[in-house]
This record gives structure tokens, sequence and C-alpha cells, in this order.
């Protein structure tokens, strides 16, 4: 698998938490591939970019992982409004409306090349009118003051350590700030341990694959609890998180 390019000052902790950022400017014109990858009982033609200073550029390994578990774990998405965080190509908001239909919007960093490029994805794969779009840099005011949908999700995001607490304002702000538009119920399913969780709405579901130091994972969920939302360990590396009691 190719290998993702990062700005070390802006995306990592250092030792003395410098807040410098680094912007990459590419010195030439933005070029692509398209790949075909495999998801769960289907094929996926996604164009990605070659490089992109904001790492929208390729496919991570929990994308796919993720994909299999939210097939195993359909009930728990099936009639939800979504919305995804960090999208990148859109390929997991794609496979997943494709799979169950579902009501679903792709949001990334205020990009207009992220937001065409997913665009592009839609059309290819099939899926026009293409999935609506919302460009939001983590920590800014989010462009909707009431969030309708009752479910988050992302994947691989947590590499990012410099932009926890960014991350966790945007989360805090779709979730506490959720209307609900219907009276739907909360759903039970049965953990792995047989005991059954209530997941409920609303929620940010998270999964990732990348390795992360264990101090940066405590740093994430711990930043959550300051800020009011409880953290819940549904599987191995899938985690639901809301607003608290």
């Amino acid at each position: 698998m190719d290998i993702a390019l990062f700005s070390p000052s802006s995306l990592f902790a250092d030792p003395d938490d410098s807040s410098s950022e680094e912007q990459h400017e590419s010195e030439t014109p933005q070029s692509y591939a398209e790949r075909t990858h495999r998801f769960p009982g289907m094929d996926l033609i996604i164009r990605e970019f070659s490089f992109h200073q904001l790492n929208a550029n390729l496919l991570w390994p929990g994308t796919f992982a993720f994909a299999e578990w939210l097939v195993q774990h359909r009930t728990w998405i099936e009639g939800r409004r979504i919305i995804e965080l960090g999208s990148g190509t859109g390929a997991l908001a794609i496979f997943l409306q494709k799979s169950f239909s579902l009501d679903i919007t792709t949001s990334d960093y205020d990009d207009l090349e992220i937001e065409e490029n997913i665009a592009h994805n839609c059309k290819i794969n099939g899926i026009t009118p293409v999935l609506p779009h919302i460009r939001h840099s983590w920590g800014d005011t989010f462009p909707v003051g009431e969030p309708h949908w009752d479910l988050v999700i992302a994947s691989d995001i947590l590499l990012y350590v410099k932009q926890y607490q960014k991350l966790i304002t945007s989360l805090c702000s779709l979730l506490k700030n959720y209307k609900p538009t219907d009276d739907r119920t909360d759903v039970k399913e049965t953990s792995q341990k047989g005991s059954h969780v209530r997941f409920p709405r609303p929620a940010f579901l998270m999964s990732w694959r990348r390795r992360i130091r264990k101090e940066d994972e405590s740093l994430f969920f711990n930043g959550c609890a300051d800020a009011g939302l409880e953290v819940e360990h549904i599987s191995s590396r899938v985690y639901c998180i809301k607003p608290r009691d």
C-alpha cells in the first residue's frame, strides 16, 4: 500500500507542544490515480490524489476493517442519518450508501479539491446525485447550527494528535447541538461478550487500525471526558462516544 505523506509539525505531538503549523503547497498541478478497491460484496473505483497536503489522498486499512464491521452490525446504521468526518476520498460513505441506501453526508477539511474528488468518486460508482458534502475544518464553527445527523462516523482519524482538541470541539458541536427530527428509539445490540449495548442517538462511532501511542489514545479519550462526552469500548478498536447523561 502507498505511504501517505504528512506535515509532522502540523499533525503530530512534539516535546514542546509547539503550535507551529506548516502548510505544504504543491509545486506541480494535481495528479490522480484511479484504483479498484475491494469492499465487502463489491468493488469500488476510487480516484485518489497522487499527493494532497491535507492527506486526503489515500485509503487507510481502517476504512476496509470498519466497512466489514459495519456490515456485521448493520442494524446500528440502518435508518440513521449519518455524517462522516474525515471522508477523504469518500470511499466509505460511497460503500455504505450503495450497500444500505443510507442517508449519508461526507465531510472533510474546508478544501474544494477534496469536495470535487468525492463528487467524482460518487459519479464513477453510480451515485447520482452525488452525496451531500460539508466543508468543515475541525474546531471551526460548524456550518449547520442545528445538526440533524444522529450518527457521526470516522475511521483512522486519531493519527492527527495536534488536532485532537479541534476534533473534540467539532464532535461536541455535532452531538450536543443535535436536533432530532423524529421519535425513533435507541438500538440494542449484543456485544462480543454477550451483553446488550444500547446504541444511542446521537452518537459518534469510530474505528481505527493505524498504530498510535497509548498516551496519544489517552489524550483523546481524556479530552472527550473533559468535554462532557462518554466513551464506550464496543469491540476491538471500535468506540462509541456520546454526550454524557
